[in-house]
């Protein structure tokens, strides 16, 4: 199976698709000083496969290497996914992205 991450800037969303399918998002508010991720999704035929947790990882990883921007976790999955990652807690901030 193919796996394929994409930074959908028009949509302002990280996307993965499977085998050219769209199987996860992860959306996203670029703001000055932040980067506020407010809503996951997986298409329900394709929960169960760590797809949303590995979409997460990989825009965490975008932001960090991209910018000196902090990550607001508005989304409660990605706030659960930084709650397993402690290691990633220094790019969190307490306040929404302006």
């Amino acid at each position: 199976m193919a796996h394929e991450f994409r930074d959908e800037t028009d949509r302002d969303r990280y996307a993965m698709y499977v085998d050219g399918e769209l199987v996860s998002v992860l959306d996203y508010r670029d703001g000055t000083d932040a980067v506020s991720f407010p809503h996951t999704y997986t298409v329900p035929a394709h929960r169960g496969h760590g797809y949303a947790a590995a979409l997460v990882e990989h825009a965490v990883a975008d932001v960090e290497a991209r910018t000196t921007k902090r990550i607001v976790p508005m989304c409660w999955f990605v706030g659960k996914w930084f709650d397993e990652h402690p290691e990633k807690a220094d790019l969190l901030s307490r306040g929404a992205a302006d």
